[in-house]
């Protein structure tokens, strides 16, 4: 009896032939025959699943990064009961380009980005949408905090949210062309967080006078 294909799985192999050639070559190399020479497969098993190219860089695209949410997902898995600020830096040290998969993740990110900018299409589906999606769950979670009383004052957890992901590209790219190392960006970003969620800020008690004894003439 014939078995039943895995479509899902057929997908994310023929995604992960597309981050191959595209981390080797360059995004802009990447053909149908050069994904299906990476992935073992057919030229027209390509096609099954993906009728054009502009349908397989999207579909890539949503395969990064889901990857990335699941590795953002193992980070806080493995802090117990996570804070705020720990499900923040959680995310952005899983931005920054420190191993093999986050590196290849930040290339691919900024050579989507470039090609978003002439292909309407790949800008609103997914590239923005999912840049969005991320800026939105870092709202929510500094929202969170805030409502704690854990953020600093006038700290707006939308513009600071949207701040977060800027700087952290920022830095990635800086990390991938040498101009700093992963140690000075996750400093830099530590620096910035101590501020948003006003760490450095000691609050005093009141000192009382000791009282005085009293006399006992």
């Amino acid at each position: 009896m014939p078995r039943t294909p895995d479509h899902t799985a057929r997908r994310a192999q023929i995604a992960d032939a597309l981050v191959q050639v595209a981390s080797r070559e360059g995004l802009h190399a990447v053909t149908m025959r050069s994904v299906a020479a990476a992935a073992n497969v057919s030229l027209r098993l390509v096609q099954y699943y993906f009728q054009n190219k502009e349908e397989l860089l999207i579909g890539a695209l949503q395969h990064l990064e889901q990857q990335s949410h699941q590795r953002w997902a193992q980070r806080l898995a493995e802090l117990p009961a996570p804070s705020p600020r720990a499900i923040v830096e959680a995310f952005l040290f899983e931005a920054l380009p420190t191993d093999e998969p986050s590196r290849v993740f930040h290339l691919l990110g900024t050579s989507y980005a470039i090609l978003a900018m002439t292909d309407p299409r790949l800008a609103e589906q997914p590239f923005i949408s999912g840049v969005d999606r991320l800026e939105q769950r870092l709202a929510t979670t500094l929202a969170r905090a805030d409502s704690a009383g854990e953020l600093a004052s006038g700290v707006d957890a939308s513009v600071e949210a949207t701040r977060l992901v800027t700087m952290t590209n920022g830095l990635g790219t800086s990390i991938m062309v040498g101009q700093r190392t992963e140690e000075e960006a996750i400093a830099v970003l530590r620096y910035h967080l101590d501020h948003v969620f006003d760490t450095l800020r000691v609050t005093a008690k009141p000192i009382r006078a000791a009282a005085r004894p009293t006399s006992s003439t």
